[in-house]
């Protein structure tokens, strides 16, 4: 009875490890060494040389032809069955579009992973050169942006505020507040709203005005976020206000939401 406790901690162990493997690579965008991994996660070469070996054989990794590590195909076919169950996602992706044709800015559906917002699609704006550093798998803090404020706040006062405590971080602008009873209370505020405006938060000179994505359960589990140059925003706020905001009502719509 005693090495009961003993094996449940190795295997929980080993199943953390799996995932933080799989976390870095993700987040790396790129093949890496078992070497590299090891030296990232912080874990023993000797352990990591483990685990991928048993990812490998198992699918979930891969090895390229230098004996680089990525992801396997088994991971691809659990993304798009998941994909492809989401149709909030895919009535997302096609407002988006429509969205970016109409305002032609940049615009992007973001979710929520856990303390962080994450960049799940994007499409490039037209109105003129712009670029941002934020692409496809991006994560940033979720105070950082306009979308992570509006993607916590339907939850309830002593969740969003605890959520903020812990995952709040300065930006690199220096400009995205940080005190977690302010963020709770912009949070909430810009949810009921329906829309929330960053600028020079998460990078400079950038822009963000996003709408929240309602679920049946009145959860915001994506977000429709217009991207653009601060330069452009005086000119244009009230369009994409406007615009981004109708977006986001024609999702809900479309899942069956707003039917009276």
């Amino acid at each position: 009875m005693e090495d009961m406790p003993i094996q449940k901690r190795s295997r929980t162990s080993g199943i953390d490890r799996a995932l933080q493997i799989l976390d870095i690579l993700t987040e790396r965008h790129k093949p890496m060494t078992a070497y590299e991994l090891a030296k990232v996660s912080g874990a023993p070469p000797s352990t990591v040389y483990k685990v991928v070996d048993e990812l490998v054989e198992r699918a979930m990794l891969s090895r390229t032809g230098d004996e680089r590590i990525w992801l396997g195909p088994r991971v691809m076919r659990y993304g798009l069955a998941y994909r492809a169950r989401m149709s909030a996602f895919g009535e997302a992706e096609r407002a988006m579009f429509a969205l970016n044709e109409r305002v032609r800015e940049m615009v992007q559906i973001c979710a929520r992973d856990e303390g962080m917002m994450q960049v799940v699609a994007m499409a490039e704006g037209s109105a003129g050169p712009f670029r941002v550093t934020s692409d496809v798998g991006t994560r940033v803090p979720l105070n950082w942006t306009a979308s992570g404020r509006l993607l916590v706040g339907h939850l309830p006062d002593r969740e969003r505020l605890e959520i903020f405590r812990t995952h709040a971080r300065p930006s690199v602008t220096g400009l995205a507040e940080t005190d977690p009873v302010r963020l709770a209370e912009i949070s909430q505020s810009d949810f009921l709203a329906g829309l929330s405006v960053q600028i020079d938060t998460s990078e400079d000179q950038v822009a963000c005005i996003a709408a929240p994505i309602r679920d049946f359960d009145g959860m915001c589990r994506l977000t429709l976020s217009v991207v653009m140059p601060k330069t452009r925003v005086e000119e244009k706020f009230e369009l994409v206000a406007r615009e981004v905001r109708a977006a986001a009502r024609d999702v809900e719509r479309a899942l069956g939401l707003h039917q009276g």
